[in-house]
């Protein structure tokens, strides 16, 4: 009887431990999920032995002796080279992107630098919420689709343009030109756990989420708070 090949799943948002436990674990082989950079310790993965780590919204940077000893695939929201480094979502709807790739490449020193196996229309309609669980359910069939084909990856072409973290300061809204410009800021940070928009005034912070969009008018969820209280 041939040995079971293994796989882990390593996620940091709920999302992720959501779309592994209603699809990926219900895949061929044997599967664990790594919640926090914690859990993610070589010496386990060597007891293991998994054929693939896969990195689903994953928020720390991985050991080298981790992605040197492993075959580690992380999956990112761009068409790398272009939108190398971080906030891919939001940087991409500031430049008034409407679709992009899902990437599936292996994991190197480099952020997101490394060779690709697969790519996939993403939409970038929605909430940021809506975005992140839409491309975790399409990570989990380009999952399926690597175990079973076990592709190899392509070096990347072309100069690549680098994305910036954003930081939780950007997240006020300035002046902006139009309804649909500010209808785009709110969505886009509008997903748990990230700093949603917002504005300061009186003492008060209003935080904006919910948005929904027709032509002449913007809705939104408020949510008042006292900085600091």
């Amino acid at each position: 009887m041939s040995e079971v090949d293994r796989y882990v799943v390593a996620g940091a948002k709920p999302w992720s431990r959501e779309v592994f436990a209603d699809t990926i674990s219900k895949l061929p082989g044997e599967w664990r999920f790594v919640g926090g950079v914690d859990e993610l310790k070589a010496s386990v993965l060597e007891s293991f032995k998994p054929r693939f780590v896969f990195f689903l919204h994953w928020l720390w940077k991985v050991p080298a002796e981790i992605f040197e000893r492993f075959e580690c695939i992380c999956f990112h929201m761009t068409d790398v080279p272009y939108g190398r480094g971080g906030s891919p979502l939001q940087n991409l709807i500031l430049r008034g992107h409407q679709q992009t790739k899902l990437t599936a490449l292996k994991m190197v020193e480099d952020f997101d630098a490394g060779p690709v196996y697969l790519k996939t229309d993403l939409s970038l309609h929605g909430s940021a919420q809506e975005i992140y669980l839409r491309a975790n359910r399409l990570a989990a069939s380009m999952i399926e689709q690597i175990i079973k084909e076990h592709p190899e990856p392509s070096p990347q072409t072309g100069e690549p343009t680098i994305f910036r973290r954003r930081k939780p300061e950007e997240s006020r809204v300035s002046e902006l030109s139009s309804l649909e410009t500010l209808y785009d800021f709110v969505r886009m940070l509008d997903a748990d756990g990230y700093p949603h928009a917002f504005i300061e005034h009186a003492g008060f912070r209003f935080e904006f989420t919910k948005a929904s969009f027709e032509p002449g008018r913007l809705v939104t969820s408020v949510n008042i708070s006292m900085p600091g209280k």
